[in-house]
Parts: structure tokens; C-alpha cells; sequence
């Protein structure tokens, strides 16, 4: 009950709102004309790829919840990554399918870890009806 009363909500609410902040952050990164280089095992652009478009689809499935359809999320996170992309050319970066290719990924792990987060926890407390 708790989950569902009090702390699902606070989670649903932070990933509507964190999730422009970050959207903010992710096209800032993909068109600024030198971005940084992120430490560790980000030095491989395609894991800050990832990592980005994970963070963003995760944020805005949980804000969008399983009420509605997540296809709309996931199809929205993966133009969005198209789209940047593409603008990336007018910045002087190259646009590559690799990276592409690492967003949409990013995008399909976010999307499956939200709604398993969203998901099981209503069929962990949920009491099975006796009818």
C-alpha cells in the first residue's frame, strides 16, 4: 500500500519534471560544437549515447506512466535522437548511424526498466481477489 499510496507518485512527478532539465542537457551535448569528454567508460562517445537517451526515456516513461501507451514515449525519444542527429551537421559535427543506433538502444532500455519498475510493484502488492 505504501508503494502505491505515497511513493509512486513522488517518482511518477520527479520523472515528468527532470525530464526537461534533462532534455535540455542531452541537446546542449549532441549540438554543442566541442562537447566534453566524459570520464571512465564514457570516453566511448557511444556509451555517452546510450547513457543519454537511456536517462531520457526512463524520465519520461515514468512521467507518462503505464496509463497510457509507452509507444508514443519511446517512437518520441527515438526522433528525438534522429532529429539531433541530423541538426548536428548544421553545428559542424557529424551525424552518424552508430550513435543513432546507441540512442535508440538507450532509449529501448530506459523504456523496458521503467515499465518494470511501474509494473511490478502493482503485481507485488496487489492482494489476489478471492472470489
Amino acid at each position: 500500500m505504501f508503494f502505491h499510496g505515497i511513493f509512486l507518485p513522488w517518482i511518477r512527478r520527479a520523472g515528468a519534471w527532470l525530464f526537461w532539465p534533462a532534455l535540455a542537457v542531452v541537446a546542449w551535448g549532441e549540438l554543442t560544437p566541442h562537447p566534453p569528454t566524459l570520464p571512465g567508460p564514457w570516453l566511448w562517445d557511444k556509451a555517452a549515447h546510450f547513457t543519454a537517451y537511456f536517462g531520457l526515456s526512463l524520465l519520461a516513461a515514468l512521467g507518462w506512466g503505464l496509463r497510457r501507451s509507452l509507444v508514443w514515449v519511446f517512437l518520441a525519444v527515438v526522433a528525438l535522437g534522429g532529429a539531433l542527429e541530423i541538426l548536428q551537421t548544421i553545428v559542424g559535427r557529424d551525424g552518424e548511424w552508430g550513435d543513432f543506433f546507441a540512442n535508440d538502444l538507450g532509449a529501448l532500455a530506459g523504456l523496458a526498466v521503467a515499465i518494470i519498475y511501474l509494473a511490478a510493484p502493482r503485481t507485488l502488492v496487489e492482494e489476489p481477489r478471492r472470489d
